[in-house]
């Protein structure tokens, strides 16, 4: 059995396996332009950020429905509950569906549906200890494209209003470069206003400044990547002082040429200087792996021993956005300390 953990970093479109990409298409009556699975395997071979992200969006066409998105999270939550993931916290792009004409309602009405049947703590079944349950806890966070406008920010959570109750975040993600986290300063201040947290994406391709205007502009709670940190000794005092946790993404890093080989990843001595590091996917049918994986890899190549990778279990629930059910924070804490790495 896997070391327990939470996922916080994780797209759930960036879950859709080429086999499920087939079956959708065939659903939906959508012709991909790949001979086979196979084929769009091969594809799944990125120079850098952009030419993963071009992909990326090609293949949302796809998700058209409410059962589709429905299956997504359900083959989501499956794979990852059978690698020790027991609360995720889950990225969605509603700008890129309602861009396709698929409204927000379609899209959070049917990711909730296998939340729910997973286990939300927030769900009927969870409620009433349903036995469809499967135990993964779940969050959903918006996360707003930082290279579409501001504007476009602004009414995408003016059209998420009504559903809100199942909403607990914003974030922000896409491509970074050129795209500075001051853009969405107004969006940002609405969400808070709204009572929702904030995350985002700063210091994968783009500068550590980006992550102290995350910081400092957007009042994030968690820094998505945060990888560039180790470049600015200030900044690491800083996030090491206020406790800031970093998702990283490992096999993420090597896949999109962030980090040439994952032996030369700066996780061993992001955790020596006190980082509240942790451990996640970010689009695992994209990049090689899911939480599990990562777990996997960095302990193989990076020679992290029973203690390193408990703390980051134990640090992936510490930085959940967990406050409402306190009492299930520390049940995940209790079996992440009695869990036997042997």
């Amino acid at each position: 059995m896997p070391v327990p953990k939470a996922e916080l970093h994780l797209h759930i479109e960036g879950t859709l396996e080429p086999e499920l990409a087939f079956a959708l298409a065939a659903r939906n009556g959508v012709e991909l332009p790949y001979a086979d699975t196979d084929a769009l395997r091969e594809a799944y071979r990125f120079e850098d950020l952009q030419s993963f992200l071009n992909l990326y969006y090609e293949l949302m066409a796809v998700l058209r429905t409410e059962r589709d998105f429905e299956d997504l999270a359900d083959a989501y939550l499956a794979r990852a509950a059978a690698q020790g993931v027991r609360h995720a916290e889950i990225f969605f792009d509603p700008q890129a569906h309602l861009a396709r004409g698929v409204d927000m309602g379609t899209v959070v009405e049917g990711l909730w549906r296998a939340l729910g049947r997973w286990g939300s703590p927030r769900s009927s079944e969870a409620e009433s200890g349903g036995e469809e349950t499967h135990g993964v806890s779940t969050r959903l966070i918006m996360c707003f494209l930082r290279d579409e406008s501001a504007e476009s920010a602004l009414a995408t959570l003016d059209a998420a209003k009504p559903y809100l109750d199942r909403i607990t975040g914003v974030g922000l993600d896409s491509a970074e470069v050129g795209h500075p986290p001051v853009k969405f300063r107004e969006v940002y201040e609405a969400a808070a206003a709204l009572g929702l947290r904030r995350v985002a994406h700063a210091g994968e391709e783009g500068p550590p400044e980006y992550i102290t205007e995350a910081l400092d502009v957007l009042g994030v709670e968690r820094v998505d990547h945060g990888l560039r940190c180790v470049e600015d000794p200030a900044l690491v005092e800083r996030l090491v002082r206020e406790r800031v946790p970093l998702t990283l993404c490992p096999l993420s890093n090597v896949r999109l040429r962030t980090v040439d080989v994952l032996a030369d990843h700066p996780l061993p001595a992001m955790l020596e200087a006190g980082l509240m590091c942790t451990v996640n996917s970010d689009d695992p049918a994209y990049f090689g792996g899911y939480a599990g994986d990562n777990f996997d890899a960095v302990r193989e190549a990076l020679g992290l021993g029973p203690e390193r990778l408990r703390e980051l279990a134990r640090n992936s629930f510490l930085a959940s956005f967990l406050e409402d059910d306190e009492d299930l924070r520390a049940r995940y804490l209790a079996e992440v300390e009695a869990y036997d790495f042997a």
